[in-house]
């Protein structure tokens, strides 16, 4: 049998993924990191069932570059469906190798055992064997995929496991929190952008000088001090930005909507499905456009970093710590198996944050300190202006109907620039005080991630429909002076919004009921199923009003991960404000129900504070914004009240849902001010500005 996903490749034997303690637990090894989104508590709840142990007997332990599975990154919304698979294929087997040895000890067949709070049951009996022991005397380097006989599903979303509240509640387990003997607190001055230049030399005996700095390491255009504390960091550096003084060329051109026209970028056609489009005019041409995004963590990004005898260990909340090892070993000249990279957890993680490049800097400062630990913390202005954006697009989708209002062809076009540039990316470090060292490692020529792993800037404008005619386009702009990276969802948040907004315009066009509408051009039964649960459950908001109105949003994720519709009830006044969402999720076995939940109902929040709230100012080719005081978000007074209900899928794979609700939570807005207005509003978010322009246009 081969290996069904890229953790059972590169770590293709029990052993691999599971050892026994000596304190009677079974340590599980995973290469997904934890990033606010339960996962490895889901990985536990798997592990339980599979080898019918309590949780107290089982530690999943966070990626660490030494032990662990590579698995790549924690991206995708791909943990349970490859992640939780292989945990589950190798805490299978595991049981499996357990009941032969016990088999062999007993005189006995396999099947007539049974394992029982992990104790080895004969005829219901106990046997004085238990699975941990055996665990810890069985050869376990045997490959996964030839024992693993995984059980019947659907008892994990059952499973509870809050262990990690506590420690949460109190900071233990943040990065941001963990102390070393003797560690140091560096910060790095980055350029405003990454073209800028320091107009006059830095003084760095003047800098040296400054009460606690321990030292100043200055290479190329990277620029970073260490300290003894916290605040003598933080007073030095600010000290030293008010003197610091940078220069660089303006482009020619700084307007996105024009970067995007003026691109000479070719358009591809990605796919055409069915009969060639009509040669007339669309019944519906609408465009939707979303400005750049950050990525808006509670707490910026931070790494620590040792340097002792021509080794490195670094402490991050990476999405991937085997990636990460790679970028750094590359820059600082050391082969990979002297770099050692944990995960420890953050303030969570929506993407390719400003993590990695946080690590980078810390491990060029330890280098100056070796034998020192060197913490170091992004500022709030660094996290804004430093760390990677989510690209700024404009989708325009065209619709076709025939004289009855049925849709006979759509044409979904989508200009972006890249949404990947991780580290390890298309054979660079891709880290970013990388291309300020001397000489200066280049950031490579950005791409984007193809159909196969989802796309990235056409991630979703392939339509869940079924038409006549489908065809999808693309233009990539690159060159532009921003960075931009994977942000949650990448282009299905603009792509769904258009595609669905686009769809209600037809339906309204006809007539038609939004739901009835959409019924009719889909044959997937599972799409089907899941907008027949969301009518069923929001019938009570599905009232009109002179100033409130309802719409919805459907979408499969990827094409390949979990069905999501989502219902919003919206008022209009001089602002747009959602009261209620309702949500229908088809994610497959559910592993656990609590997790699932939480991760759908903060996805449609995220969704509705950039659809409503969130864009970043741009000053020429820098980042304007600078503090939340610039870059408002959805406030704890403007949460609606949200409603999620999980259709149940028993014995089917487990589907991705984290990503799942931001396209169509944003199509269920979109559409309500549609139904309230009868405008479509092409701009987001929904400021006042977007919307006077729409309704003026």
């Amino acid at each position: 049998m081969a290996p069904i996903n890229p953790g059972l490749t590169t770590a293709p034997l029990v052993s691999d993924w599971i050892a026994a303690q000596a304190d009677g637990t079974l340590s599980i090894r995973s290469g997904r990191s934890e990033l606010g989104q339960g996962v490895l508590a889901a990985f536990a709840r798997i592990a339980a069932v599979e080898l019918d142990l309590p949780l107290d007997r089982l530690v999943i332990c966070p990626p660490d570059t030494a032990a662990a599975p590579n698995e790549g990154f924690t991206a995708g919304s791909l943990s349970m469906t490859q992640g939780g698979k292989a945990i589950r294929m190798a805490t299978s087997a595991l049981r499996t190798l357990c009941l032969a040895e016990a088999a062999r000890r007993l005189g006995c067949a396999a099947d007539e055992l049974a394992v029982t709070a992990g104790e080895i049951l004969k005829g219901g009996a106990p046997t004085g064997l238990s699975l941990v022991a055996l665990a810890g005397e069985t050869d376990l380097r045997q490959p996964v995929t030839d024992h693993a006989a995984p059980r019947a599903a659907g008892a994990h979303a059952e499973v509870s496991d809050h262990r990690d509240l506590t420690a949460q509640l109190v900071g233990a387990p943040f990065l941001h929190d963990l102390r070393m003997e003797g560690m140091l607190v560096g910060r790095v001055l980055h350029p405003p952008s990454p073209q800028a230049s320091l107009a006059e030399p830095l003084d760095t005996e003047a800098l040296r000088a400054r009460p606690g700095v321990v030292e100043v390491v200055v290479n190329g255009r990277f620029i970073g001090l260490i300290a003894e504390s916290e605040a003598a960091a933080i007073k030095v550096a600010n000290w030293a930005a008010d003197r610091l003084s940078w220069t660089a060329q303006e482009p020619p051109e700084t307007n996105v909507e024009r970067l995007f026209a003026q691109s000479n970028a070719p358009v591809e056609r990605l796919s055409e499905d069915g009969e060639s489009l009509p040669q007339g005019p669309a019944q519906v041409d609408l465009t939707s456009r979303r400005g750049f995004l950050t990525h808006g963590s509670i707490g910026p990004s931070a790494a620590i970093a040792l340097w002792s005898q021509d080794a490195l260990e670094v402490w991050s909340h990476t999405q991937g710590v085997f990636p990460l090892r790679a970028a750094i070993a590359s820059v600082v000249g050391l082969p990979e198996d002297a770099v050692r990279v944990r995960h420890v957890a953050g303030a969570g993680c929506y993407g390719h944050n400003g993590a990695d490049d946080a690590a980078l800097d810390a491990a060029l400062l330890a280098r100056a300190v070796p034998g020192r630990p060197v913490r170091v913390l992004w500022s709030r202005r660094d996290e804004f202006t430093v760390a990677p954006l989510g690209a700024s697009m404009a989708t325009q989708a065209r619709i076709w109907t025939g004289d009855d209002g049925r849709m006979t062809a759509m044409q979904v076009s989508v200009t972006s620039p890249p949404h990947a540039m991780r580290p390890t990316s298309f054979g660079a470090p891709c880290l970013y005080s990388a291309q300020l060292l001397d000489p200066p490692i280049a950031m490579p020529e950005p791409q984007d991630l193809p159909a196969e792993r989802g796309g990235g800037a056409a991630r979703n404008a392939r339509p869940l429909y079924d038409l006549p005619s489908v065809a999808v386009d693309r233009k990539l702009v690159t060159g532009l002076p921003w960075r931009t990276s994977s942000l949650r969802a990448l282009g299905a948040h603009v792509n769904v919004y258009a595609i669905e907004t686009a769809l209600e315009a037809a339906a309204i066009a006809a007539g038609a009921d939004s739901f009835a509408y959409r019924r009719a051009h889909l044959t997937d039964p599972r799409a089907i199923a899941t907008l027949d649960r969301l009518e069923e459950m929001s019938a009570d908001l599905r009232g009109g009003g002179e100033d409130q109105d309802w719409g919805i949003g459907l979408a499969r994720y990827k094409g390949t991960a979990a069905w999501a519709a989502v219902l919003a009830r919206v008022t209009l006044d001089d602002e747009v404000r959602v009261s209620d969402v309702r949500v229908a999720v088809d994610m497959g076995e559910i592993i656990s129900r609590d997790g699932a939940i939480n991760q759908i109902e903060g996805g449609v929040l995220q969704s509705l504070s950039w659809t409503l709230k969130e864009k970043i100012d741009l000053d020429g080719a820098r980042v304007g914004t600078a503090s939340w005081a610039d870059y408002p978000i959805l406030r704890f007074s403007e949460v609606p009240e949200v409603t999620v209900s999980l259709i149940e899928r028993p014995g089917d794979m487990a589907l991705g849902c984290a990503e799942a609700v931001q396209g169509p939570t944003a199509a269920a807005v979109g559409n309500a001010v549609q139904r309230l207005t009868g405008c479509h509003i092409p701009d987001l978010p929904m400021r006042r500005e977007s919307l006077i322009a729409a309704l003026s246009a």
